[in-house]
């Protein structure tokens, strides 16, 4: 996955975030993106092949990796982190749609700055708010998915040291060994909790932004000559 052209969408649609929009940015980037890269492959590096059991029954491991593993914690962090990003292109697109409105206002005859365009920062209004909080509403819906996904998939946030399998081809109860369960406990608690500190920084965002069309409207009313 090429984060850094992630990272260059992103930084163009962040010119037109508001300032909390920002912050979720840099949180995102700072200890989500660049922790699953530096950190994660560390940590789950052995996921797989330090995960012992007490059989030597061929696919008896296989079997249990697989029920309590269905899918790899990296794999599914960045499965999130791209369905979370993905909402962000839509502001990206209408953003590019409408500077392409201005280009062709100018291939018409109008005056138009195009270095001015290029650095120019839209207020979020009109068509836009509309694209705008809907981004940010898909954000919360796909964070409270993950979120969930995560504990029902792997039986909660803890991960347990010992892991009991009855499956064929085991044959009879036995016990698995995860490698390193306390510090990869401590790692999926810190993920999870900047996944929740990013929903709330979308809902306090999403908030905002409602707040400040129902302080607009007054004034709008306000504004309209009296018949």
């Amino acid at each position: 996955m090429d984060w850094g052209a992630l990272h260059a969408i992103l930084g163009g649609v962040n010119k037109h975030s508001t300032s909390i929009g920002k912050i979720w940015l840099t949180v995102l980037f700072i200890f989500r993106i660049m922790i699953l890269v530096v950190a994660a492959e560390k940590v789950w590096g052995d996921e797989q092949q330090d995960f012992t059991c007490n059989t030597l029954q061929p696919g008896c491991k296989n079997v249990c990796y697989d029920e309590y593993f269905p899918i790899s914690h990296i794999r599914l962090w960045a499965l999130q982190l791209i369905f979370v990003s993905t909402p962000a292109l839509l502001v990206a697109m209408h953003v590019a749609y409408r500077r392409q409105g201005k280009k062709r206002k100018q291939r018409h005859g109008e005056k138009i700055d195009i270095e001015d365009l290029k650095t120019q920062r839209f207020h979020i209004e009109g068509s836009l708010w509309w694209t705008y909080t809907s981004s940010i509403f898909c954000r919360i819906i796909f964070e409270a998915i993950f979120m969930y996904t995560f504990y029902f998939m792997y039986r909660g946030y803890k991960m347990p040291r010992v892991v009991k399998c009855t499956d064929f081809p085991c044959p009879n109860t036995v016990d698995c060994f995860i490698s390193r369960p306390t510090e990869k406990t401590v790692f999926t608690i810190f993920m999870l909790a900047v996944s929740g500190i990013c929903m709330l920084l979308n809902v306090l965002e999403l908030s905002y932004l409602m707040l400040k069309l129902c302080m607009k409207k007054p004034k709008t009313l306000k504004s309209l000559p009296n018949h």
